[in-house]
């Protein structure tokens, strides 16, 4: 495997890339250490040392660190370790070993995340949301069971008093409004991600 570029990265880093598509980012002064040079092939216990040593140990750290100030998804965390240059191999360690003392676990994130916007946010627009992060559709949809059950066991849906709130908030009287405004409001909670029928079904308890 040969050296094709060596570019800077930031002030301290530098990136390697190489003639098999093996890119990855280390500091300036290890690539003068380890004699990396353009145009050169790499030494085969140079490479495994930078694969196997260098960079998992520092890619297991920013991701410890990450987690430290904030939950991640694994596609999130995966995303940032990618923009520090890590290559997809080392990537994968990475995750694995976080993973292995469950400081990421996607079917926990995506309860905790349901769980603080419940009340405040439409089941659409939070299953989009999760989507956006990452989270597979199979996690989403047994996490909405689990906690929406909870909710509808405890004798209430949750959208149904958010829509209230929605309600109270505009100061809208479903009781007195014209069918205009009615279709208006209908349509403004609509693009909120609320089902029409149960914004209908509040609408009539007002009236």
């Amino acid at each position: 495997m040969k050296i094709t570029t060596i570019r800077e990265f930031d002030k301290k880093r530098s990136e390697v890339l190489t003639d098999e598509a093996l890119r990855f980012v280390l500091y300036n002064a290890e690539i003068r250490k380890l004699g990396l040079t353009e145009g050169e092939e790499f030494a085969a216990e140079v490479l495994e040392e930078i694969m196997t040593v260098i960079l998992p140990k520092r890619a297991k750290l920013r991701a410890m660190n990450l987690l430290k100030d904030r939950d991640y998804t694994e596609s999130r965390l995966r995303s940032k370790l990618a923009d520090g240059g890590y290559p997809e191999q080392v990537i994968d360690e990475a995750i694995a070993y976080v993973r292995s003392y469950h400081y990421i676990d996607d079917e926990r994130y995506a309860r905790d995340f349901i769980r603080g916007r419940m009340s405040r946010s439409s089941r659409a627009r939070i299953r989009m949301d999760l989507k956006q992060r990452g989270i597979n559709q199979e996690i989403i949809d047994a996490a909405f069971e689990e906690i929406y059950a909870d909710e509808l066991l405890a004798g209430e849906d949750p959208e149904l008093e958010q829509i209230r709130r929605q309600i109270a908030k505009k100061h809208f009287d479903a009781g007195e409004a014209p069918w205009e405004e009615k279709q208006k409001f209908l349509a403004a909670m609509a693009r909120k991600g609320f089902s029409p029928d149960k914004v209908r079904r509040v609408m009539e308890e007002k009236e």
